[in-house]
């Protein structure tokens, strides 16, 4: 993995909570932070992509036509060596 180091300023206390939780999972500090981030950074992300999928299938019209849409496409299968 391609790193960058970076300097950010912490709180002392958050620092010792960092280090104790690190040292228990048997990773780095710098491994733990970064894991933490992209964890978070990836739950914003995929909750944001949720709530955008819940307001456009919110719109029933929307939701009949995947609906409708997707049993179409399963229904196609059905038929496979019948087109004779």
């Amino acid at each position: 993995m391609n790193t960058q180091k970076v300097a950010i300023t912490i709180p002392k206390d958050l620092v010792a909570i960092i280090d104790v939780t690190s040292r228990q999972q048997g990773i780095s500090r710098s491994k733990f932070i970064s894991t933490l981030l992209r964890e978070r950074i990836l739950q914003k992300r995929n909750r944001h992509l949720q709530d955008a999928y819940n307001r456009i299938f919110s719109d029933e019209s929307i939701r009949k036509e995947q609906l409708d849409t997707a049993q179409w496409f399963n229904n196609l299968g059905n038929q496979e060596g019948l087109e004779w």
